[in-house]
């Protein structure tokens, strides 16, 4: 099957029901937490992430996305749009590479790469943008590598080992991606 979200080593496609297992596993993985999410990293029931990913196919304001190996086709991730507002054009981009052995490979970059063209060219929004926290430079690194600009920061905006950090945020216009993605 050819798909339209497709890169050199891995898909972006529908969450599938087997695919909570794997998806449960890293709601128990306190570090994964810490990266994604804003929250304090709390593991969750099982029902409780189902529940969570149920609430994206009901609404508008949100898309979501299994980050796949094209080999295997098992999940490695997830990443899409949330806090979409349509009548303006803009979302706000999340990614998150839940399977250990498939982090800091360049998997995320694919899917960011893969999320924006889609963004731009099919959802024809003009503005995505992203929040992330000021100790996740690997993630800041790679923001700023595909094309994001910090755009402003709430400081100290939250409590992790007794440390307060910033939280960033970024974003991406429509024309930036167009000069900007043939070089990457």
């Amino acid at each position: 099957m050819n798909s339209l979200l497709k890169g050199e080593n891995i898909k972006l496609n529908s969450i599938k029901e087997e695919d909570f297992p794997s998806i449960n596993s890293w709601y128990d993985d306190a570090d994964f937490l810490r990266f994604y999410d804003m929250v304090p990293a709390i593991p969750k029931l099982d029902k409780e992430v189902k529940d969570v990913f149920e609430e994206f196919k009901g609404t508008q304001e949100r898309v979501i996305f299994a980050i796949r190996n094209n080999e295997s086709n098992e999940i490695i991730g997830v990443a899409g749009f949330d806090d979409v507002i349509w009548s303006n054009g803009v979302a706000t981009l999340f990614i998150g590479i839940g399977d250990t052995k498939y982090r800091n490979r360049g998997l995320g970059k694919q899917a960011i790469k893969l999320l924006l063209e889609f963004g731009f060219s099919e959802l024809n929004f003009h503005r995505i943008q992203l929040n992330v926290l000021g100790y996740n430079t690997s993630a800041i690194k790679l923001y700023e590598a595909v094309g994001f600009k910090r755009e402003g920061e709430y400081r100290e905006f939250i409590l992790r080992d007794y440390k307060r950090y910033s939280m960033y945020l970024y974003g991406l216009l429509r024309d930036e991606w167009i000069n900007l993605k043939e070089t990457l």
